[in-house]
């Protein structure tokens, strides 16, 4: 009787917990928003190894967007925000465009400007030179959707490897040998 008595509370205890979890699983869908949040720091290579790893800083007032496809690859929404005095920024995006909803899968988060006037070539740590798509929300709580993506990086033009690959030249013209460049 005891042991019967142990069971049925156990199961009582696991359905309740269960319920309990798939009701935080479904409370993000009710809301009419979604967070994008993360880091921008200035990373600077003229620093020692350990300085340039673990020795970056934040910068205010950068600048960093979302946006929003749909189905047919056609931007939908647009999205940007400065970041605080901790390099911290949180995009907050609708979730319902012209009545229809937004997957936020299609959407992906990329650095736009640094006011940095040293610090301000953006890198592709993390994806935010080239974009980092939205995956799975990293806070899902109450009407609270968020997606945490990390931290992004800017650096100085000194540290910014260049771009030593040419253009393929489609039409046969060497446009440097005409003008004397060689």
């Amino acid at each position: 009787m005891r042991n019967m008595l142990t069971n049925i509370l156990l199961m009582v205890l696991a359905s309740s917990l269960l319920l309990e979890c798939s009701a935080d699983a479904a409370a993000g869908e009710d809301t009419q928003v979604f967070h994008v949040a993360g880091k921008v720091l200035c990373q600077d290579c003229a620093q020692g190894w350990n300085e340039w790893v673990n020795g970056a800083n934040p910068i205010k007032g950068s600048k960093v967007s979302v946006t929003c496809l749909d189905e047919r690859s056609r931007v939908v929404q647009y999205a940007s925000d400065l970041t605080d005095d901790a390099g911290d920024f949180d995009v907050t995006c609708n979730k319902y465009v012209n009545g229809k909803k937004l997957n936020p899968q299609n959407c992906f988060l990329r650095l736009v400007s640094s006011p940095d006037p040293v610090c301000n070539i953006a890198t592709n740590f993390a994806g935010g030179k080239s974009g980092v798509n939205l995956h799975r929300p990293t806070v899902v709580y109450r009407d609270m959707v968020k997606y945490v993506l990390g931290k992004f990086y800017y650096t100085t033009p000194m540290c910014d490897e260049p771009d030593t690959t040419t253009p393929d030249d489609q039409d046969g013209d060497d446009d440097a040998a005409e003008q004397g460049n060689y």
